[in-house]
């Protein structure tokens, strides 16, 4: 258990971000999930659509530290191309 007055003050900071981070991720795996239900639903149109809301929040993540960057990257690109061969 933390002794110092500091160390007190930084469980509690460490535990405010971990709120903060927590609901950032679910968002991010929110949009995420809904550009899998449309892509696997079959639906072009809807699919495209959500990879665009979807893309801004995932860099958003990265800017705030929740996810790496190449991470983010390579789910954007993998999701692009899986949207872009729906139609063929």
């Amino acid at each position: 258990m933390a002794n110092t007055s500091s160390a007190k003050k930084m469980v509690r900071k460490i535990a405010k971000r971990t709120a903060v981070n927590k609901a950032r991720r679910s968002r991010v795996r929110s949009y995420v999930r809904k550009v899998e239900e449309a892509i696997a639903s079959g639906d072009k149109s809807a699919a495209a659509a959500a990879l665009k809301a979807a893309q801004p929040e995932l860099q958003r993540a990265v800017t705030k530290g929740v996810a790496h960057k190449s991470t983010v990257a390579r789910k954007i690109s993998r999701l692009a191309a899986r949207v872009k061969a729906i139609s063929a």
